[in-house]
């Protein structure tokens, strides 16, 4: 089987869309598939990191001061062109590999840009957040909380298949693998060890806001601190200097290849409301979660109103700081409140969903059928 995946990765966009993408295509390699990449060449760009996983990465040119589609999507400016001259750019390309599927994960790309396309592959699937835009796909993923098929009436075809719901998170297998140990740790929870991740890119740099209310909060005196960051995080030097001046110890680890393993033995994440929210479910984390991203609101109210995590609201907004000690001071002074969080998040997905797709995509190919 031969995969083709239209996903970016950008200071703008952050890196969520496109290293998700890049778990489904490992797991599609181990069992055989060809995977492809086209990624246009944005500042923040990982397309060197899709290529240190083995995949083939076709680049687009970045051209500055491109047009963008003034009636597109709400997130057009994240193209950097118009729909249909990325459509142009990607036509060769896919003329050429003839592949079984294309994969779309892409705020800024419609039924516009898929229907230029379509003709030049066997199946098309889109990974979607939003349900505000159409597509003319086979099968669409979603695989946010209180998501409905139905959301996406009228957005797709009646034949499109549509897949909803955190139990289709694409977590890389470690997550799953140490969900047994994450959660027998949490019997008897207590505060020793804390993960602070806002993503690869952290462009409001919450990071450093949450790291300045915690210099003021009541943490326990043996506390340490673990900050994870991506290499072309802009705010990476000033939250290094940040750590040093902290009253416990605090490492900034810069792309991590162990986050289910720094997860797994974390007692407490402060994170933003992304993608990464259904690792930490998965390892029933408990959670106080940024919004560094419009489309991350509803994941965070959704998992909030689960019980699975605290909202703490977004960065630039009045107040962050102190939201952020409210609720670190109510975690610590009722009891039981970590293990029940604990007990929510881990309900919401156990971390098979990638496996669960990636077996929908192999078969659909043999028997059309999802």
């Amino acid at each position: 089987m031969k995969v083709v995946f239209r996903a970016d990765a950008s200071l703008q966009m952050g890196s969520g869309h496109l290293m998700r993408c890049v778990t489904l295509a490992d797991a599609l390699k181990q069992k055989g598939a060809e995977c492809h990449f086209l990624c246009r060449e944005h500042p923040g760009h990982l397309i060197e990191v899709v290529r240190g996983k083995g995949h083939a990465v076709h680049a687009l040119p970045c051209v500055p001061n491109s047009p963008i589609d003034s009636d597109g999507p709400a997130h057009a400016a994240w193209l950097g062109t118009t729909q249909e001259q990325d459509a142009q750019a990607c036509l060769p390309i896919l003329q050429a590999l003839q592949p079984d599927w294309l994969i779309v994960d892409h705020y800024a790309l419609d039924i516009r840009w898929e229907r230029h396309l379509r003709p030049f592959c066997q199946r098309l699937m889109v990974i979607d957040d939003l349900a505000d835009r159409a597509h003319q796909c086979d099968l669409l993923l979603d695989q946010n909380l209180g998501r409905q098929a139905t959301d996406y009436a009228g957005l797709v075809s009646k034949e499109c298949a549509v897949l909803v719901g955190p139990q289709y998170a694409l977590l890389r297998p470690e997550f799953a693998a140490l969900r047994e140990y994450s959660l027998e740790r949490r019997r008897q929870p207590k505060l020793r060890s804390l993960l602070i991740t806002m993503g690869g890119v952290d462009q409001p740099n919450a990071t450093g806001k949450v790291l300045a209310a915690l210099k003021r909060s009541a943490l326990p005196d043996d506390i340490r601190l673990d900050v994870v960051m991506g290499a072309k995080a802009p705010w990476l030097e000033e939250v290094k200097g940040i750590s040093r001046d902290m009253p416990w110890p605090t490492e900034v680890l810069v792309n991590v290849t162990d986050m289910a393993q720094r997860m797994a033995d974390c007692d407490l994440a402060i994170g933003a409301a992304g993608s990464t929210s259904w690792e930490r479910c998965c390892m029933g984390v408990p959670a106080l979660m940024a919004v560094l991203a419009e489309n991350q609101a509803a994941i965070g109210c959704a998992l909030q109103r689960a019980g699975a995590a605290i909202l703490i609201g977004a960065p630039d907004e009045p107040g962050f700081e102190e939201r952020c000690l409210v609720a670190l001071s109510e975690l610590l002074q009722i009891d039981g409140r970590l293990c029940a969080m604990s007990q929510a998040t881990a309900s919401i997905t156990n971390g098979a969903g990638c496996a669960e797709i990636t077996e929908r995509l192999l078969n659909y190919g043999y028997n059309d059928s999802v």
